[in-house]
C-alpha cells in the first residue's frame, strides 16, 4: 500500500510542486530583503502561489496520466479554477483588510495598554493575480516536467 502512495503520480508530483514553490517563496522574501523567515516555507500568501502550483500540477499530472478527455481532468481544472480564483479574489481581499485593520489596531495601542488588544492579524493571506499566474506556471512545468523524465 506504501508503495502505491509514494509511487502515485497524481499525488506525490503535486506535493513535490507545492514544495518547490514555498522554497522559491522563502527564497523570493530573501531576495526583497525581508530576510529568511521560514514562515513562508509553510504559510500561504506571497511570490510564487503555492496553492496554485498545487492544483495546476495535479490537473496535468491528471491530464497526462488519464488524457485531456478524462473526467478526473475535468474535475481537478475545475478545483484549480476555483482554488486560484480564491486566492486572488477572496483572500486577497483578506490580506488588504488585514492591512487595515493593523493600522487601526495600532493607532488604538497608542492610546491604551498592549495587553489589552489581540494580536496583528496576518496581513499575507492572499495572492496578486501575477503570483497566482506565476504558482500556475511553476505547477505546470513541474508536473509536465516530472511526468516526461519518468516516461523515458
Amino acid at each position: 500500500m506504501l508503495h502505491e502512495i509514494i509511487t502515485n503520480m497524481a499525488l506525490v508530483v503535486p506535493i513535490c510542486a507545492w514544495a518547490i514553490a514555498q522554497l522559491a517563496k522563502t527564497s523570493v522574501a530573501l531576495l526583497q530583503g525581508k530576510g529568511l523567515d521560514l514562515r513562508y516555507s509553510v504559510g500561504s500568501g506571497g511570490m510564487p502561489s503555492a496553492h496554485s502550483a498545487f492544483v495546476t500540477a495535479l490537473a496535468t499530472s491528471v491530464a497526462m496520466i488519464q488524457g485531456f478527455g478524462s473526467v478526473a481532468f475535468g474535475i481537478t481544472v475545475i478545483l484549480a479554477l476555483v482554488v486560484m480564483y480564491d486566492a486572488a479574489g477572496v483572500r486577497q481581499s483578506v490580506s488588504q483588510q488585514s492591512a487595515v485593520l493593523n493600522r487601526v489596531v495600532e493607532e488604538l495601542r497608542l492610546k491604551r495598554p498592549m495587553a489589552e488588544l489581540e494580536s496583528d492579524l496576518r496581513e499575507l493571506v492572499g495572492h496578486t493575480p501575477f503570483q497566482v499566474i506565476t504558482g500556475a506556471a511553476l505547477g505546470i512545468a513541474v508536473a509536465w516536467l516530472w511526468i516526461t523524465i519518468a516516461a523515458l
